[in-house]
């Protein structure tokens, strides 16, 4: 009798201490909720407890603080980017000598990079803590649920193009698709106005383009209208064939040589590094002029959350002024204005319709179908 007696007093209060708890969580949502509705941020606890949500949405006086003693306490941040060597490493270089953070990097295509990430959550392993990659793979992950919403307030000063509705992901700077010469195979005054005059004979045999360009070659083909577009671009192929070749850096370096005099699809920046270290390289703007943003987000299960969100916040301010120097254009308008007359892709648009100008630039250009 007294054990059964004994059992109820303990199941009693197993049960008060569940109702407590109950109340205790209720309260703390209600004041969270209470602290949205006023407008006021709820302070987070610097502690492994506090989840990626919490820290991504804290905006107190003291969240770059915050950040920055959680990271030095993480010690690292992984970031799969797939920027440039050269590049990546002068970034990494100047957040690591500013937080005293590792900046640890794993490189590859944005192919790849996309790849990577959704086979690796598949498998239940989430190592990333940042992606940073063209536009079309960043708006994926965001479709794959992998990127976690983070507004910084650095994001206001940037251009509009550069911020996603979902704010799953940021525009840091963004490529400017130029064609370029061998200025000692191809005089100034011989270079092509637009795309028709590639179609002429003289360019048989000197024509190279990258080939993964799909995109930015459904941007080219909607501007000039798809049905002479997709013509003359068949044209181009069928009078004076093109080399095909992997890696936008690759194909400048190859205008540099000589393998390609002339190289329809390059990246601004890159022509620009090479001419400025005295290469026989110049950039060729063709209309319509395709710009496309490369972006940085958080992954929604980044092991190193304070670390992820600095890197962010790094990406957006001091990151702004080290590419512009590299001659990359900055999502920050204030540190490099933006050309005039750019057809930016649009994001979204773009991995829509990916099928589509995928197979029209396979079947015509990388590898042609007669």
């Amino acid at each position: 009798m007294r054990s059964s007696m004994q059992a109820q007093k303990k199941s009693r209060i197993y049960f008060l201490k569940r109702q407590a708890s109950g109340y205790v969580s209720a309260l703390a949502a209600l004041s969270c909720c209470l602290c949205g509705w006023l407008g006021t941020p709820c302070a987070f606890a610097q502690t492994a407890s506090s989840t990626l949500a919490e820290i991504a949405a804290y905006s107190g006086p003291d969240r770059v603080a915050k950040l920055i003693a959680g990271a030095k306490k993480e010690g690292a941040v992984n970031v799969y980017t797939s920027e440039t060597v050269e590049d990546i490493g002068a970034l990494s270089q100047a957040f690591e000598a500013k937080y005293g953070v590792k900046l640890k990097l794993w490189r590859g295509s944005s192919e790849d990079i996309l790849q990577r990430a959704v086979v690796e959550a598949r498998g239940g392993r989430f190592d990333a803590d940042a992606f940073e990659t063209g536009a079309t793979a960043m708006e994926s992950l965001h479709r794959e649920q992998l990127l976690q919403q983070v507004d910084l307030p650095a994001a206001a000063n940037l251009a509009r193009e550069a911020v996603q509705p979902h704010h799953e992901w940021i525009g840091t700077r963004y490529n400017v698709f130029v064609a370029a010469y061998n200025t000692q195979l191809v005089a100034g005054a011989d270079v092509p106005k637009g795309y028709d005059d590639l179609a002429d004979a003289r360019w048989k045999g000197k024509l190279g383009i990258e080939a993964d360009d799909s995109d930015w070659f459904g941007a080219v083909i909607a501007a000039l209208g798809e049905e002479r577009g997709l013509k003359l671009f068949r044209d181009i192929v069928a009078t004076n064939g093109i080399s095909v070749r992997k890696g936008h850096t690759l194909l400048a370096n190859l205008v540099v040589s000589g393998e390609v005099p002339l190289a329809i699809s390059t990246y601004f920046y890159k022509v620009t590094q090479l001419k400025g270290r005295g290469a026989p390289i110049d950039s060729l703007s063709i209309a319509p002029v395709v710009a496309r943003f490369e972006g940085a987000g958080v992954a929604r299960h980044a092991p190193h959350p304070f670390a992820a969100i600095l890197f962010m916040e790094f990406m957006l301010t001091d990151a702004q002024d080290i590419l512009a120097k590299r001659n990359f254009f900055p999502a920050d308008v204030r540190v490099k204005p933006m050309p005039a007359g750019l057809t930016f892709l649009d994001p979204a648009k773009a991995l829509d319709q990916s099928q589509k100008w995928s197979k029209y630039y396979r079947d015509i250009v990388t590898r042609p179908v007669h």
